[in-house]
């Protein structure tokens, strides 16, 4: 095996080791966020997520001596990429539910590998090949098992569904703009500026509307808001750009499939919420999606 392909394969077993752990980290948080949003206005909780996991991304570079300045010919591409990754999902998700049982919008969310196949199909040439196609046939029947009984209380409430949906699509376009920046920025430092550069608008929507809402917190809210910062932002964002950097938009995309069912289990232990055979069936439809995508013998490209 030559050096390339030794490399190419470990690239490989690296994104699906993150994207396990990432599963993990940011399926549990769908509980762990209703118990910070229980004390913190959305906009705030967003605000303070994202310029917090700016300044910690960014120290991490400063500590291993990283340069964190952006090559001038790519910030343009840069502030696009922010603006739909993190501004757009983060502020388009907020409101939405605000709109709708945050269950269902999770659920909604993780349409985003629908439009990345699409979008990446589009713009970056990538092929719908029969692993994709029956990937993502999967992956979304495991979503519409979890979401079917509910489509008449969701079509009670078109407005939140149609929000999430946009916000699933600035989720999956900002994915297709990164792979355009792959190998351009190191990932850490791409991480810190997308966080940055997108986390602001949201500071400004913060401050402008939700002041008079802010009050101090309980250990409760202040520990979820903590795994939050560290867990989910610096450490999560770091690895979806290094994930996305490893593999196809589509494969990364599909990857995320696993993330609401995992919400689904983490809210049944830590709220107490039923789980049924719908759960179950949700789970191995989405596992075989994962199975499918992530078993290809050829390893993707450095």
């Amino acid at each position: 095996m030559t050096g390339s392909a030794v490399e190419a394969v470990s690239g490989r077993r690296l994104g699906v080791a993150l994207l396990v752990v990432l599963t993990l980290v940011w399926g549990v948080n769908w509980p762990i966020m209703k118990i910070a949003l229980a004390e913190l206005p959305p906009a705030t909780f967003r605000a303070v997520c994202t310029i917090g996991g700016a300044a910690g991304l960014f120290l991490l570079c400063r500590l291993g001596g990283m340069r964190v300045a952006l090559p001038r010919d790519r910030r343009r591409a840069v502030v696009g990429a922010a603006l739909l990754n993190v501004t757009g999902w983060t502020l388009l998700s907020a409101y939405a539910l605000t709109m709708m049982p945050a269950g269902r919008a999770s659920i909604i969310a993780f349409t985003m590998p629908l439009w990345v196949a699409v979008l990446g199909a589009l713009f970056l040439g990538e092929r719908f090949t029969i692993r994709r196609v029956v990937a993502l046939a999967l992956g979304l029947g495991g979503l519409g098992v979890l979401i079917g009984p509910e489509l008449v209380a969701l079509g009670a409430a078109p407005a939140g569904a149609l929000v999430m949906i946009a916000a699933a699509m600035s989720w999956a376009a900002g994915t297709v703009a990164l792979k355009r920046l792959v190998g351009a920025v190191p990932v850490i430092v791409l991480s810190a500026w997308q966080l940055l550069i997108g986390g602001l608008p949201v500071v400004a929507i913060a401050l402008i509307g939700e002041r008079d809402l802010i009050a101090p917190i309980g250990w409760a809210a202040s520990l979820a808001l903590a795994y939050n910062v560290v867990i989910c932002v610096i450490f999560g964002n770091y690895a979806w750009f290094k994930i996305v950097s490893l593999f196809p938009a589509a494969v990364a995309g599909i990857g995320t499939m696993m993330i609401p069912v995992i919400g689904v289990l983490a809210s049944a232990a830590v709220l107490g919420e039923a789980i049924g055979g719908q759960e179950i069936l949700a789970l191995a439809l989405v596992v075989g999606a994962l199975a499918t995508v992530l078993s290809s013998s050829r390893p993707p490209r450095a």
